[in-house]
């Protein structure tokens, strides 16, 4: 491997952890409301910095009447911004690398370039979420677009030399198995994003049942309705009881789905994995999927502190690396 090459796979990785740590500080500013702690965008109350809103509360409060300045929810939404727009300039690092680097046969190009492209869409995403007053389809793709920038960094951060295991049947069922995988787990990742933009985490406060039941009265044609027209304001959610029920309950069904074919794969993958590799991707799946599963219906009946519920954001990002890393070493 040239020294490019090391050069590109060490800022992939370091790509990673930064992505890692954009999509944890998106769910904390999420969870605690500070979605919206800066009104416009890019920047915080017309000024660069929330300390700068701060120093001109007065004309600030005066120009934006409808959502007064308060800095603890201002910082955490510039603190995220910022770290996510250093990312976007380690992904144009990455791409800028890839571009000359191109003549070596190992060194992918084309997708360090559509990174940028999909860093740049995410940008758009997060203005949107925003000037849009939190709607709930799009704080899911700006959730989904995230998680796709890490996973695809994920991916150019592994090694080009690790053989995919195609050397028995049981590799190719477990190929098939951890597409599916990696296929459910997104969908369940979409799930959670819209039971947290539609505030229902908290419409079934019991476990195992579901206000008290395991089949509750729930309005699953009112929960799912994508697009409800502009100039909504999201904060807090608009959904009545019933439908945030359906949410919540529809979300657990899918954490069962997923459970069961992830937990498949993890125990496969350690019991008839053709090689080492594989076999260690697959205890870490399960470890992985066990924090998961402790860490949902703790968060529930704590009632949603944050230090859980962000937790649960990131162990979720830390499942989907896992099932990616799999799905690499199969493929």
């Amino acid at each position: 491997m040239t020294s490019r090459l090391i050069l590109f796979r060490r800022l992939a990785l370091a790509g990673v952890l930064l992505a890692l740590l954009v999509v944890v500080l998106g769910a904390w500013v999420r969870l605690s409301a500070a979605g919206l702690g800066c009104p416009d965008w890019p920047g915080c109350y017309g000024h660069l910095t929330a300390g700068s809103a701060a120093e001109n509360v007065d004309a600030v409060n005066q120009a934006f009447p409808h959502r007064p300045f308060e800095y603890h929810k201002a910082i955490k939404e510039m603190v995220h911004r910022y770290f996510a727009s250093g990312l976007g300039l380690l992904i144009l690092v990455l791409a800028g690398l890839a571009i000359r680097n191109r003549q070596d046969p190992q060194q992918p190009v084309a997708l360090p370039v559509a990174l940028v492209a999909l860093v740049i869409f995410q940008g758009l995403l997060g203005m949107w979420t925003v000037t849009l007053l939190l709607k709930p389809l799009i704080v899911v793709l700006h959730l989904v677009g995230g998680l796709a920038t890490l996973s695809l960094l994920g991916w150019l951060a592994m090694r080009p030399s690790e053989p995919a295991d195609r050397s028995t049947p049981a590799s190719h069922g477990l190929r098939k198995l951890a597409g599916v995988g990696l296929v459910v787990l997104a969908l369940q990742i979409m799930l959670g994003g819209w039971t947290s933009s539609n505030y229902a985490a908290l419409a079934c406060p019991d476990f195992p049942t579901c206000q008290n039941s395991y089949w509750p009265e729930m309005d699953v044609q009112d929960a799912f309705v994508l697009w409800r027209g502009l100039g909504i304001d999201y904060e807090g959610g608009v959904l009545d009881h019933p439908a945030r029920v359906a949410i919540h309950f529809v979300h657990r069904l899918g954490a069962i789905a997923a459970a069961l074919i992830l937990g498949a794969l993890s125990v496969l993958a350690w019991l008839r994995g053709a090689s080492p590799a594989v076999r260690t991707a697959g205890a870490l799946l399960g470890l992985v999927l066990v924090a998961q599963l402790i860490l949902g219906p703790i968060m529930v009946m704590r009632a949603l502190p944050l230090s859980l519920a962000t937790a649960h954001n990131g162990v979720a990002a830390l499942l989907l690396l896992a099932t990616v890393r799999m799905n690499r070493l199969l493929r």
